[in-house]
């Protein structure tokens, strides 16, 4: 089954009440902004109604996008993990070989990944680069510049 990505319960939730925002406070909204817009008359010179209907678009567009992310996610039992290798929702610590930078990602689904708060997308060049790897081993990971080397420090959940 391809396109499926995994979550923890919090992670899911939370993309679950982003939907109900969209579809339940957002949609009702816009829908208002464009029934006010269009009681104002002509339509072709109305940038409001455009306006409108534009953002009735993209929101219609990402409530698709999160429908189609929440119907591929799968829950995942965080204490049924292995921690002794690199796997998704572990959180880990690696050494850039080439600078003796350290950093600490908690590698996770596309949707839930922000590199403020240290979250990783398991489907991003580094991401893919650490997957089963264990403590002591070095990741050799292709970016457009080259190929750079991070060495496993420490696998967590």
């Amino acid at each position: 089954m391809s396109g499926v990505e995994y979550y923890t319960e919090e992670g899911l939730k939370n993309l679950r009440d982003n939907l109900e925002q969209l579809e339940h406070v957002d949609r009702p909204r816009v829908t208002k902004d464009i029934a006010d817009a269009r009681d104002k008359g002509d339509l072709s010179e109305n940038a409001e109604y455009h306006a409108a209907k534009e953002e009735q678009s993209l929101l219609e567009f990402k409530i698709a996008q999160l429908k189609n992310t929440i119907s591929k996610a799968r829950l995942i039992d965080e204490s049924q993990l292995d921690a002794s290798k690199v796997l998704a929702l572990s959180i880990v610590k690696i050494k850039n070989i080439d600078n003796e930078m350290e950093f600490e990602y908690t590698l996770v689904a596309d949707a839930a990944s922000d590199l403020s708060k240290g979250k990783l997308s398991v489907n991003s060049p580094i991401g893919k680069g650490l997957l089963g790897k264990k403590v002591g081993d070095v990741a050799e990971i292709i970016i457009p510049n080259g190929i750079i080397k991070f060495e496993i420090i420490n696998i967590s959940r």
